[in-house]
């Protein structure tokens, strides 16, 4: 699985205050089995296609940050992408149906988007001049970035009748860029075709059947055109909203072998504007809902195209440009950067009783031994001091308890305060990394870690991003309204290896 979160959405936007309960409890890992697994690319960025003047809700946030003017030379985001040793980027959005390749034979004149009243989303055709495509891949190049490129899924097609489009996708002037592109040696990772446009669509939809069959026209052009390279890209699609029958039946249509990845979008908290954004976002049954539609997915990939992978392409939490003085600020906050650091690609079980607002997960660390913990409060006014236990202890304690009571007491009182297998009474230590909004205010923009704000630096680096090293031995204290990452660097986990 990989993920391409805008970010999750994990607490709530309104004012901080003071503690009023003490919350005791366990956290249960089990480090014996692997439950999921994702890549070393599950955190990714989209670069939009959408102009200045896209608005929503009287507010214009996008600037000058689309595929076409978004600054290349500012060094903070060059050293922002750098930071991730990696990231994925996909170039997409919802304009790229109507993106036109400056290359080839493309009989089309080659202007920007406008505002366009009966357009699709409001806006006239664009078109990519392979200048800014050429400055595109330089800048990707040096940042080390992994590209994932969206195509125009809607060229050629016809409307039918209100969001259908029907036809054959014309697929020359794609063919024409991507014949560019690997002329060039440009490194693009994976291919994907279309935005939105499954189920009912986002302003436009295509029968499956008929995707299914351009899919297969697309996979014979990846083909041909990188016929005998040792980095063929992967076919992704379809990038859009989950639909159960339109999706099995793409697979079904398209065949065996034809979709590397399967990508939805997911805004489960609807649209920006929504008054009641803020409670979805502090209720845990709602944030629920994103692993159902995710599990509906993988069940019906288990059962129809086994080949294939999930992806969540997209997620921004709020759709239509996100929430105002909600989607940039400490509200929609889950520090990617950490994730990417900590995290590693095994998803472990985990289990806490504890509360439904105390959200827990594990994964093997990344690039090192042991555990990693990642737990976010939900609740405003709970502070949370858990036991972390591992699963393989209270086994043990369990088998010892039929052989002699006093052993049972000793291997419990192992399991409370450590959590492998190789306790001992030296001073093991254990890392945490507490992030908190600036000032208690969750809409802050500065996000601060173990206290201390985190702003770049003079030069324009990414601050250290440091832990504070705890006694094994302690209990985890989550403060309310806050995430803590909890590395475990002696954690007994055989499913790590």
């Amino acid at each position: 699985m990989e993920l391409c979160f805008g970010w999750f959405l994990l607490v709530a936007s309104i004012p901080a205050i003071f503690a009023q309960d003490i919350s005791h409890g366990s956290i249960v890992v089990d480090g014996t089995m692997t439950v999921a697994q994702t890549d070393d690319n599950f955190v990714c960025a989209t670069i939009d296609w959408w102009p200045h003047d896209k608005c929503n809700y009287d507010q214009c946030p996008w600037h000058y940050t689309s595929v076409m003017n978004l600054n290349l030379s500012h060094p903070f985001l060059a050293k922002a992408i750098q930071a991730f040793n990696r990231l994925r980027i996909r170039v997409g959005g919802s304009l790229q149906d109507q993106v036109l390749y400056d290359v080839g034979n493309l009989k089309s004149p080659c202007h920007p988007f406008q505002k366009m009243k009966d357009g699709l989303f409001g806006f006239s055709k664009g078109c990519l001049h392979m200048e800014r495509w050429d400055e595109l891949n330089r800048f990707f190049k040096e940042t080390g970035a992994m590209v994932t490129f969206g195509l125009n899924a809607l060229h050629g097609r016809h409307k039918i009748k209100r969001s259908l489009w029907g036809g054959d996708w014309d697929s020359s002037n794609a063919q024409d860029f991507m014949k560019y592109t690997v002329s060039k040696g440009y490194q693009i990772d994976s291919w994907e075709f279309g935005n939105e446009l499954s189920g009912n669509g986002i302003g436009a939809h295509v029968h499956a059947d008929q995707y299914g069959k351009d899919l297969v026209n697309l996979r014979r052009i990846i083909n041909e055109l990188y016929k005998g390279s040792q980095s063929k890209p992967s076919l992704v699609a379809p990038g859009g909203f989950y639909d159960e029958e339109w999706f099995v039946k793409l697979l079904q249509t398209s065949g065996f072998g034809v979709i590397d990845v399967m990508s939805h979008h997911m805004y489960n908290l609807g649209a920006g504007v929504d008054p009641k954004l803020v409670s979805k976002i502090l209720n845990p049954d709602h944030l629920n809902k994103a692993a159902y539609t995710f599990g509906n997915l993988t069940h019906i990939i288990r059962r129809h195209g086994p080949w294939t992978s999930a992806w969540v392409g997209e997620s921004g939490g709020a759709y239509n440009s996100g929430g105002a003085h909600v989607s940039n600020t400490f509200v929609n906050s889950f520090c990617g950067l950490l994730w990417h650091r900590l995290m590693g690609k095994v998803v472990l079980n985990v289990e806490s009783h504890a509360s439904p607002f105390l959200r827990s997960y594990a994964h093997c660390s990344k690039g090192r031994t042991g555990v990693t913990l990642l737990v976010i409060n939900l609740s405003n006014q709970t502070n949370f001091i858990m036991n972390a236990q591992n699963s393989i202890n209270l086994k043990l304690a369990a088998n010892e308890q039929n052989i002699s009571r006093d052993s049972f007491t000793h291997s419990l009182k192992k399991t409370f305060s450590w959590v492998g297998t190789k306790a001992s009474d030296d001073a093991l230590l254990r890392e945490e990394y507490h992030l908190t909004p600036k000032d208690g205010y969750l809409r802050s923009r500065t996000m601060v870690l173990n206290g201390i704000p985190l702003e770049l630096t003079s030069t324009g680096d990414i601050p250290s991003l440091n832990p504070v090293r705890v006694n094994v031995k302690s209990p985890i204290t989550i403060s309310p309204l806050s995430i803590a990452f909890i590395v475990f660097p002696n954690f007994e986990a055989p499913a790590c290896g």
